[in-house]
């Protein structure tokens, strides 16, 4: 255990976050994603029994988002819908995103298979115990440093 890091975050996926860089993307999916074979070369972790905005509040708990692009978040749209529809788990991660400045327009609803372009993509996979379908995200990290100097 260290002190101010979230309990959640054991030693693999703390060394996980630390190690991508700048613009490097992270997928925290439910417990149904094609992990294995989406993330085939590339790590993919485990949190058994936790839900998605646990997770979530976790992970953004010590990665910065990125905050040079238009939409550092992506979820998967739900089938059979059109944006800007979002599920209730949707809309409460999108809360707990919010209360760190991410605005609703800077998260983009990604169709089924381009998610799963994208995820292909990613750094890593964490598989996370959350049973609502639809209930993936990607997360583009962002930096941590000074303002540029005059």
């Amino acid at each position: 255990m260290l002190k101010g890091i979230d309990p959640l975050l054991g030693p693999d996926l703390l060394h996980l976050l630390a190690g991508m860089g700048h613009d490097e993307a992270l997928v925290l999916a439910d417990a149904n994603f094609t992990a294995m074979r989406l993330g085939a070369g590339r790590p993919v972790l485990r949190l058994p029994g936790v839900g998605m905005v646990r997770a979530l509040q976790a992970v953004t708990s010590v990665l910065p988002l990125a905050e040079d692009v238009p939409q550092p978040v992506a979820y998967m749209q739900v089938g059979g819908t059109e944006p800007p529809y979002r599920s209730a788990l949707q809309r409460e991660a999108m809360a707990l995103l919010g209360d760190l400045g991410l605005h609703s327009g800077q998260a983009e609803a990604v169709e089924r298979f381009a998610f799963y372009e994208r995820a292909k993509q990613a750094c890593a996979i964490v598989v996370t115990g959350e049973l609502q379908p639809w209930g993936n995200f990607i997360l583009r990290k962002g930096v941590i440093g000074d303002s540029l100097r005059p």
